[in-house]
């Protein structure tokens, strides 16, 4: 149902298993990563998977900033792309998927080579558990909706077959491969038509940031419901880890979301950054087997290009923003808003501190931050030992045509107010 459209050929069918007994105690925590691109003109692949100096293709096998201290800093369990093309051939995006490790696959490299588009997700994968297969390589897709994730639903076995028994018949059946991230993407699916919305559909204007980010949030609702729900007894027996990594992204090819997100009130997320500016330009390297070095140009207040990613593409600090813990960010016609999600792993403490430990061991936050200095910073980054309160925060647009004043998404909020998981939306509805 939201099967992939290009796929190429392997002889591997393993399995990746794993008999770490302190991994075979944890929920499949997928050390992945992820890339979104949204710009107002069309971009080569290549530009962003293949050439910059630290492009998602060179973090499958030389990460510099994220360090899996338990698995070694590979992602060769597949790689996944996934864009949109003339509106005239359809709504859907097109996929290229592969178990053949991105640095080694030569189709990608033709493919991204002779692509452009407005709107991209790329994804490479590192997974504790499950066969290696195409069927389980992100971006997922269903008409015109795509989706990726990086993390891992917490207590996944034992949350399986209730979460399964939630679906309609036809996205359960719609699940054609075995990791929670798809699971997660058929739950989004359903909770959408739920409230009214047909998954199916393929409107020429996609279904609108406020309906998608409702659906996202509901989504992490049900997960948390779903986990809190496993019995005392069960997670003390047997080691269960309940807390839920939810880096989530997904778009309509207008609108895209994307999350920061764990269910834990004292860790980190796996980290996640932002760019945004009028040109992704290239400058000359100083060594130039070390890959081309890119940096994102801002003539003006606007923005062109946003960029999103698990890790920077570039080492140019000033670049790029860390999104906060426990929040979920909003691209609309190259507006970006950023919001803490409210529910009951979030704090209104100024004062509030997270480990990154538990990220940290699993290889799923960079072992250093990106700049604070940008032109909006959203960090909850310590100041004086102490956790700064995550606000609600607005990129603009460019100005419109004949000098007419950019297009808002949402007003900004003030301090401590955002969305909520458990409850209504927050002077949220007239995107």
């Amino acid at each position: 149902m939201w099967h992939k459209s290009l796929k190429t050929k392997s002889n591997n069918t393993r399995e990746t298993l794993n008999k770490d007994p302190e991994l075979d105690s944890h929920p499949p925590i997928a050390m992945c990563r992820f890339l979104v691109y949204k710009g107002s003109d069309e971009i080569l692949l290549s530009k962003l998977i293949l050439d910059p100096s630290h492009s998602i293709l060179k973090q499958s096998f030389d990460s510099r900033l994220r360090l899996d201290t338990r698995r070694g800093q590979n992602n060769a369990d597949g790689f996944g792309i996934g864009f949109y093309t003339d509106p005239k051939l359809g709504a859907a995006p097109c996929l290229f998927t592969s178990t053949i490790p991105a640095w080694n696959c030569t189709n990608l490299h033709r493919i991204a080579s002779k692509t452009a588009s407005r709107l991209i997700f790329a994804h490479v994968r590192a997974t504790t558990e499950g066969t290696l297969s195409e069927d389980n390589c992100h971006p997922f897709y269903h008409a015109s909706l795509m989706w990726m994730h990086n993390g891992g639903l917490g207590g996944w076995k034992h949350i399986k077959r209730r979460l399964g028994q939630r679906l309609a018949d036809k996205w359960y059946l719609g699940v054609v491969g075995g990791t929670d991230s798809e699971w997660a993407f058929a739950l989004f699916l359903d909770t959408l038509e739920r409230m009214g919305h047909d998954p199916s559909s393929k409107s020429e204007h996609g279904f609108g940031p406020t309906v998608l980010r409702k659906a996202m949030l509901k989504t992490i609702e049900i997960i948390n419901e779903l986990t809190d729900s496993i019995p005392r007894d069960v997670i003390d027996s047997e080691n269960v880890d309940t807390r839920s990594l939810l880096n989530f992204a997904v778009t309509d090819g207008h609108s895209v979301i994307c999350t920061r997100y764990i269910s834990s009130s004292t860790d980190e997320a796996a980290s996640l950054y932002y760019s945004s500016g009028t040109q992704w330009e290239e400058k000359p390297s100083v060594v130039p087997a070390s890959g081309q070095n890119f940096y994102m140009e801002r003539r003006d207040k606007g923005a062109d290009i946003v960029l999103v990613a698990s890790e920077p593409l570039t080492f140019e600090r000033e670049n790029w923003v860390n999104v906060p813990t426990n929040s979920i960010l909003t691209i609309h016609k190259q507006t970006v808003m950023v919001h803490p999600i409210i529910d009951n792993y979030y704090s209104r403490s100024p004062n509030h501190f997270r480990s990154s430990a538990f990220v940290q061991t699993k290889g799923l936050i960079a072992n250093e931050k990106a700049s604070t200095r940008g032109p909006i910073c959203p960090i909850p980054d310590l100041q004086n030992g102490h956790a700064k309160k995550p606000m609600g925060i607005t990129l603009p647009l460019r100005d419109g045509a004949n000098g007419s004043p950019p297009e808002r998404l949402l007003s900004p909020l003030s301090p401590g107010r955002g969305f909520r998981v458990n409850g209504r939306l927050a002077s949220m509805e007239h995107s």
